[in-house]
């Protein structure tokens, strides 16, 4: 692709996440919404083969429905109050179709099944974007209607994409499609902090971002698509294949790890709320999560790919893909969680 042409299609992937952030009125967030989805696809079809028209042609469809079911509760919102600011939305009807149009723009189920294919049909820089980027606009919107929502329908979703993203990963052999289950799992646990303290809720975008761009950047760096292929960077790069456990723990939430940070936050506000079933089977659940990435750091760390090269190294080639930021995104994903405590002096 035209370098122009890409800084163009990213300028605008971010201008429309920006608008949708900072706006208080309906149509502008629904604008934003169309920009971001509509200057994707040529991301997501930046390699052009079968497989990346077919991901862009759901994610497009997906996305599609959800814009017009947006489109349709603003406009039955505003027949019924007469206002288009995003915070007045009194009709039960536009509310609960505002909910499934959010839900479906963030993969949660059961509108998931775009999520997987999508991120597998595409590159693994394309499904970075697709994972991180696009997450922060309808969550934003959540946010800020999160007073006049049903909580109880988001809280029925959040543990459906919960226990969803956790057993849809465990038979999953292609990282990408590992990546997204997980994603699934991660929308779910942070809408759940909905209910009892929303302002946790932007935490789990952010720290989502920290865990998932390192773990892209190593696999990309190896060129790795199937755990099969994570035996391989043992011999090629071995300071950096170090790295990968600890990213790939980080992201299955296992404490002490930044990872664990806002699963903590949200357990500790819903037991602050009288709630101690729900944070424990949010708990049990997301071990799921965590046991497939455990495989994938034995496939990385503890397994050696066939050879009869009677070499232990490899002939080392410098690498020609950039990394420059994966020693920052490496450390925070791995040593935030003593900040934990400066959340709760936020709040």
């Amino acid at each position: 692709m035209n370098p122009i042409i890409f800084t163009i299609i990213l300028t605008t992937i971010m201008f429309g996440t920006i608008i949708v952030m900072i706006s208080s009125h309906w149509l502008l967030i629904w604008i934003g919404f169309e920009m971001n989805m509509l200057a994707i696809i040529p991301i997501m079809m930046k390699k052009y083969n079968p497989r990346a028209t077919e991901a862009s042609t759901n994610y497009f469809l997906t996305q599609s429905t959800a814009s017009m079911l947006l489109m349709m509760a603003v406009i039955i919102n505003l027949m019924f109050s007469g206002q288009w600011t995003v915070m007045k939305l009194f009709n039960p009807t536009a509310s609960m179709l505002v909910t499934a149009a959010l839900t479906m723009k963030l993969g949660m189920a059961p509108f998931h099944f775009w999520v997987p294919e999508g991120t597998q049909g595409i590159s693994l820089s394309s499904g970075l974007i697709l994972l991180t980027w696009q997450k922060p606009a309808p969550v934003s919107v959540l946010y800020q209607i999160s007073p006049p929502i049903n909580l109880n329908l988001i809280l029925s979703l959040s543990i459906l994409s919960i226990m969803i993203g956790g057993w849809g990963g465990l038979n999953q052999t292609q990282l990408q499609k590992i990546m997204a289950y997980s994603s699934i799992a991660r929308m779910g646990c942070m809408t759940a902090a909905l209910r009892p303290n929303p302002t946790t809720m932007p935490l789990n975008p952010v720290t989502c971002v920290i865990k998932t761009s390192p773990m892209s950047t190593l696999f990309m760096a190896h060129s790795a698509t199937a755990t099969r292929s994570l035996s391989h960077p043992r011999t090629k790069a071995p300071m950096i294949t170090a790295l990968v456990p600890g990213t790939l723990l980080s992201t299955g939430g296992l404490p002490p790890l930044s990872g664990f940070m806002p699963k903590w936050v949200i357990i500790q506000e819903m037991t602050k709320n009288d709630n101690s079933i729900l944070p424990t089977l949010m708990a049990i659940t997301a071990l799921l999560s965590l046991y497939f990435y455990m495989r994938l750091t034995y496939s990385t760390t503890l397994t050696m790919f066939p050879s009869t090269n009677n070499m232990k190294m490899k002939w080392q080639f410098s690498t020609m893909k950039q990394m420059t930021l994966l020693p920052t995104t490496g450390v925070l994903s791995t040593k935030l969680l003593p900040l934990t405590p400066i959340l709760s002096i936020l709040e």
